[in-house]
């Protein structure tokens, strides 16, 4: 055999192994690209579920912190409005003092005093006026509960008064005046109620809370 042959069997010994490990290649490049494609989809999964959960930490801690700024607003809210509570409710007293110092002063004195007494009783009821428009101005309210229904948040009954053409449980005379500031009673109406009546009507209002707590 020749050299020329030798040579030409090598050269397509080589050929073949080429060809063959070129073959080998293409079967193993499809079943990487799988594997690639397969944790790919799997770092994406995972990075969509930290994205979401870190979205929903954002959500509850934005919802955290509203709810934390309305009920700080609400306390000092409250705090201002009820702060002059206890100061409000000792010049009540005050202010029952100058009602009764007044009160007693019988019709006939005042009409039948000098100047100098009329103008003491008029600096007294000045006086009276000014300290409720003083603690009205800080919120504190008069309640009005004469003709109103018997409400045992804002009043309290200290005797019953029989009569057949009011509805039962109807204010009817008060004793002491009551006041509240905000919807926080500061002293409670003493009042008279009625009893012996018809049983009084439902409020529209109090119906229509009733529907709206139905719907709800």
């Amino acid at each position: 055999m020749t050299n020329s042959e030798n040579g030409t069997r090598h050269d397509e010994g080589v050929e073949q192994k080429t060809e063959t490990a070129g073959a080998a290649d293409d079967t193993a490049t499809p079943g990487w690209g799988e594997g690639a494609a397969a944790a790919d989809a799997e770092r994406l999964a995972a990075l969509e579920a930290d994205n979401a959960e870190l979205k929903d930490r954002v959500l509850r801690a934005a919802a955290d912190m509203e709810n934390l700024r309305r009920r700080t607003e609400r306390e000092i809210r409250d705090a201002r409005q009820f702060a002059v509570a206890g100061f409000a409710r000792d010049m009540l007293g005050v202010s029952d003092n100058l009602s009764r110092a007044l009160q007693a002063i019988p019709a006939e004195v005042r009409d039948g005093a000098d100047s100098g007494f009329k103008s003491l009783v008029e600096g007294v009821e000045m006086t009276a006026r000014s300290m409720l428009s003083a603690l009205e101005s800080h919120g504190v309210r008069k309640l009005e509960p004469k003709g109103q229904r018997f409400d045992p948040n804002f009043h309290q009954a200290m005797f019953e008064v029989p009569n057949a053409e009011i509805p039962a449980n109807t204010v009817v005379e008060v004793v002491q005046d009551g006041y509240a500031i905000g919807e926080r009673v500061l002293r409670p109406a003493l009042v008279g109620v009625s009893k012996g009546g018809p049983k009084a009507p439902v409020e529209p209002a109090s119906a229509g809370a009733d529907e709206a707590t139905r719907d709800a």
